[in-house]
């Protein structure tokens, strides 16, 4: 047994007794919960798949960690809270992220350093991203258990800022820094389908309809029969791409943005509903109406829904285009397009919770990368969250909170001939949870 490391710190005593502390513990881990995300990580594969991709230039003779083993880190580190490669200093020897990485959690081997994670993510190349990202997409598909006969797409951007000179950065007026704009695309359950880091600049449409074009040709080569409902705000509603939509027979609604001769067509509707308003102050009012129109940039007209809203804070104006020939106008806007706005939320979990614009990396191939590493841990939180019971609240918390609960959590770990024990607190506040997510989890039993 290790000698006693105990000193006295600069507290005060507790009835007269003096606080001790010490580091001379057992072989403990203060995230033993990473034992859940190795359950869905094994399950999904998806370190494997993205090493799969890449072309390993190392001499295999002298390779110590595998390039899955070291994606593998990678994931778990940043689904544990652990978004700086740094931290692999302090980490290697955990024991909870040498069992998430299949090692002994005393005899394993220490896990690789800082130095090789960033030799990782500065591995691959243009055509090994592009692997990575059609490899990201099979794997969305992948993730039902039959091809949906209908799913909705919600296309977004979001501003990512950096503090030195990467490539591909560019400065932002809007935002008053440098910084990259990478496209998000989620499906409207929450799950990350694809992400593209590009300059800090509104798409034009273009780029946005050749993205939208090789993104639902990937998807179409799994699922040729189901139907695509595409999102998107307003700068994503340009002739390119609404041609592009009729061409391949998706569904879309899309953000408009005002102009003279739209407002001419709701001027009538603006006045009455301002003036109804006055009758009934203090109530927020809102009324709709469908027309058709045609920019002179469009190839044909297309169906508008305008929506106009008088409150205490004023007057205001939207409008959506859509080639959805049924339900009425307050439906389609507030129940169809209103509904875009949860991918705003996914984007702040993806940022906020898991540090995705951790883009770092001069080269933007490795900030491409790590794109790609921060969507997987995405993946691993967003199946855990889904493994979680119906009730509230934990199938809609926040991932930083489901982190809080399920995985800094600290523990025994001992490791003997036949057996890897792992001991939590007796007092550990969701046991009934974490057993349920352990059963549920748990690998099919072995004949």
């Amino acid at each position: 047994m290790a000698q006693s490391t105990c000193f006295t710190p600069r507290l005060s005593p507790l009835n007269g007794k003096p606080i001790l502390l010490g580091f001379d513990g057992a072989d403990m881990s203060s995230d033993a919960g990473l034992t859940l995300l190795r359950e869905i990580e094994r399950r999904a594969g998806l370190a494997q798949r993205l090493a799969d991709c890449l072309h390993d230039p190392r001499d295999p003779a002298k390779v110590q960690h595998s390039l899955s083993d070291i994606i593998r880190f990678r994931i778990m580190m940043i689904g544990a809270g652990y978004e700086d490669g740094n931290d692999a200093a302090a980490l290697r020897n955990d024991p909870s992220f040498r069992i998430a990485l299949e090692r002994g959690p005393e005899t394993g081997p220490a896990l690789c350093s800082q130095p090789t994670i960033s030799r990782m993510e500065n591995l691959p190349d243009a055509r090994a991203l592009i692997r990575m990202g059609r490899e990201m997409i099979r794997f969305y598909c992948h993730s039902f258990a039959r091809p949906p006969s209908r799913i909705v797409l919600d296309i977004d951007d979001t501003f990512d800022a950096v503090h030195g000179h990467q490539q591909l950065r560019l400065f932002n007026a809007f935002y008053d820094e440098f910084g990259f704009q990478p496209i998000v695309v989620f499906d409207g359950e929450g799950r990350l389908v694809g992400t593209l880091l590009r300059p800090a600049r509104r798409p034009n449409g273009a780029e946005s309809a050749a993205h939208i074009r090789r993104l639902i040709r990937q998807i179409a080569r799994h699922w040729p029969e189901t139907e695509i409902l595409l999102r998107a705000d307003s700068h994503y509603c340009t002739p390119q791409v609404l041609d592009l939509c009729d061409g391949l027979g998706l569904r879309y609604v899309f953000g408009l943005s005002k102009n003279g001769r739209l407002a001419q067509n709701i001027s009538a509707l603006e006045a009455s509903t301002a003036a109804r308003y006055v009758r009934t102050p203090g109530q927020k009012l809102r009324r709709f109406k469908t027309f058709s129109y045609a920019a002179r940039s469009w190839s044909k007209p297309r169906r508008v829904i305008a929506r106009v809203e008088v409150g205490p804070m004023g007057q205001d104006t939207r409008y959506v285009v859509t080639n959805l020939e049924g339900g009425r106008g307050k439906y389609l806007y507030e129940k169809i397009y209103s509904a875009r706005g949860q991918a705003e939320n996914h984007i702040k979990a993806w940022k906020a919770h898991l540090a995705s614009d951790r883009t770092s990396c001069s080269k933007a191939n490795a900030n491409q990368m790590r794109l790609m590493l921060h969507g997987c841990a995405y993946w691993v939180w967003w199946k855990l969250r889904a493994a979680c019971p119906k009730r509230p609240p934990w199938r809609r918390a926040q991932f930083d909170t489901l982190r809080l609960h399920l995985v800094k959590l600290t523990a025994t770990i001992v490791e003997k001939k036949t057996r890897i024990i792992v001991t939590l607190p007796a007092s550990c506040p969701q046991k009934g949870l974490l057993l349920l997510l352990f059963d549920a989890l748990a690998p099919p039993k072995t004949a």
